[in-house]
């Protein structure tokens, strides 16, 4: 009997996060990586950019979600009115991978005298592996749910964002991935709590729509000092709401400091340099506040950008989003 209930916790968690972490990843510097979540936002920059950035979460946690992303992004066409890019995200938890390959575009047209609204698409595939082997529990009795792994499992994606941007404030609303595929089916899962000895056979658990909101509007408080408020909302069926809330300083257009809150979850530390005109690296960390942070050490994330800029002339300063 405790074999099965190992099964049963197992199967929910794989149930709840979709093989995935929070089912969608998340991030402390979301600001730094509009793209991976709102294609609307390819090629806003008018320049080149490339971004990598990497979160450890949990640290010293068993299992616990690791993330990396790339991300590239130009604007394209002769008016320079539409925008082209690619996402690579890598999201590994417990004995699952995950890596999520998208090609993002988005047309802008102007909206006010200053304003542009950027209409984005994301199209690209989705790859998942999981290696029961890696859960290290029995399986005698348990059939062969846990003896067929799921390897390089391939799943279209495609999702949409729309993105408004002046020189001082963003805001957009976007979900990266309409199609709601299936990894492990809840129906079974739920048959499996009510009698713990159906446990057989394979299960798939849904992917559910992920509905994200950013904003943030840049106030010059003096010639050398900017401050920027910032929110993301990230809303998925059958899971709390997620807020975030950050507050981040620019000084002489160079050093970032930051704080931020992630309601019932986490405060954040976040740090920035820019180097260079095209150079830009960041740094974040999570205290837990919820009881997972007695069984960790916290979570990290660093990131750096890389902007190549067709006229450096125009360059003044970093736009800070």
């Amino acid at each position: 009997m405790r074999k099965s209930y190992i099964a049963i916790l197992v199967l929910l968690l794989l149930g709840t996060f979709s093989v995935k972490a929070q089912q969608d990843p998340q991030y402390t510097q979301y600001m730094y990586n509009t793209q991976v979540v709102n294609p609307g936002y390819a090629g806003t920059k008018d320049v080149l950019s490339f971004g990598l950035l990497g979160r450890t979460q949990w640290v010293n946690f068993e299992g616990a979600p690791k993330t990396g992303t790339f991300t590239v992004d130009s604007p394209i066409g002769s008016m320079d009115n539409m925008g082209l890019g690619l996402t690579i995200v890598h999201d590994e938890i417990g004995p699952a991978t995950e890596s999520n390959i998208t090609v993002d575009y988005a047309y802008r047209i102007s909206a006010g005298e200053n304003g542009k609204v950027s209409f984005g698409l994301k199209a690209g595939l989705d790859i998942l592996n999981v290696d029961f082997t890696k859960l290290n529990i029995p399986i005698e009795g348990q059939g062969d749910i846990f003896e067929s792994n799921v390897d390089n499992k391939l799943q279209p994606q495609i999702g949409a964002g729309v993105y408004y941007y002046t020189n001082k404030f963003y805001a957009g609303l976007s979900v990266p991935n309409f199609l709601t595929t299936k990894h492990f089916d809840q129906s079974q899962i739920d048959d499996i709590v009510d009698d713990p000895s159906s446990v057989s056979g394979q299960t798939t658990a849904a992917e559910r729509l992920h509905y994200f909101f950013i904003a943030g509007y840049v106030f010059d408080l003096s010639e050398n000092l900017k401050f920027k408020p910032a929110t993301l909302v990230k809303a998925v069926n059958g899971s709390p709401l997620q807020w975030d809330f950050s507050a981040n300083f620019l000084i002489n257009n160079k050093f970032t400091l930051g704080a931020s809150y992630r309601w019932s979850a986490a405060l954040s530390a976040m740090a920035g340099f820019q180097v260079s005109d095209a150079i830009f690296i960041g740094f974040g960390y999570d205290y837990q506040t919820t009881d997972i942070e007695t069984y960790s050490d916290g979570s990290y994330e660093v990131m750096i950008r890389f902007d190549i800029f067709n006229n450096p002339e125009r360059i003044v300063a970093p736009r800070f989003f």
